[in-house]
């Protein structure tokens, strides 16, 4: 499904059905701490049932479903939450995938303990979508923000990659990252008030093979840049990485995690 949003890109289409396997291969690399700071908070953990937005291919759900929550998973894409069913098929574990979009959803009132959004949070229609979420939730049920990035200022193997995307693809606005708490529009106060909020950094193991499917399963290269533009990247960021990265290596990155509580 082709997405156009003028706060996005520059307003530039993406598509992620387009990089839906290179997502299922290469950009589930959350560290274990990552979903330790959700469980040390007592959320997404047995007895609870959880609706986790944007899933992707199910990457936060599969992640967690060892820690006994009921977990629910919900995509615009179809090609995304097609590989979410097949991952967790192989991995045997019950998680109901669904395409549709968040501004969309028709779950009963009061249906989920907690709702989990990863990486995805700036896509949604927050004036449409935050009464909505916290209809959906429970008596002080949570809605959990989370976000990874790395940090290109400051990793000497991150920057040059992020310069090779905005060669280009110029208008990509996932560029410049830097640590600082996760955003929240003042309309979600209306139905939610702030718990706290973390932000921490981590070191993240790739190889060359894997930081570049990570680079290509991104909004600014595999979802946005036509096949020509993509063969063209795909060979210079190899050989960029040929010349500057080890065949192991780490990249920093700072997580952060945002809890909110339904009013």
């Amino acid at each position: 499904m082709e997405i156009k949003d003028s706060r996005i890109d520059g307003g530039k289409a993406f598509d992620w059905g387009r990089t839906s396997k290179e997502y299922a291969k290469f950009r589930d690399v959350y560290p274990e701490m990552f979903y330790q700071k959700i469980v040390d908070r007592g959320l997404c953990i047995n007895g609870q049932k959880v609706l986790d937005l944007g899933t992707g291919t199910g990457v936060v759900p599969r992640n967690m479903y060892r820690f006994g929550a009921e977990w629910t998973g919900t995509d615009i894409s179809p090609e995304q939450i097609e590989q979410a069913k097949l991952l967790a098929a192989d991995g045997n574990m019950k998680i109901d995938f669904r395409a549709v979009s968040t501004e969309e959803l028709d779950f009963p009132d009061g249906s989920f303990d907690v709702i989990t959004a990863c990486q995805c949070f700036w896509y949604f229609d927050h004036e449409k979508v935050m009464p909505k979420l916290a209809r959906l939730l429970k008596e002080n049920g949570k809605l959990v923000i989370l976000y990874m990035a790395w940090l290109p200022e400051e990793d000497p193997i991150a920057g040059p990659s992020e310069a090779m995307i905005l060669k280009y693809n110029p208008t990509w606005s996932g560029c410049g990252e830097k640590r600082h708490p996760i955003w929240v529009p003042d309309c979600a106060f209306d139905s939610f008030e702030m718990v706290e909020h973390e932000e921490y950094d981590v070191n993240v193991p790739f190889t060359r093979e894997t930081w570049h499917g990570r680079m290509r399963a991104s909004r600014g290269v595999g979802a946005s840049l036509s096949p020509e533009k993509l063969a063209s990247w795909d060979a210079e960021h190899r050989a960029l990485l040929e010349e500057i990265a080890p065949e192991t290596f780490t990249v920093l990155h700072y997580g952060a995690i945002t809890v909110l509580k339904k009013k």
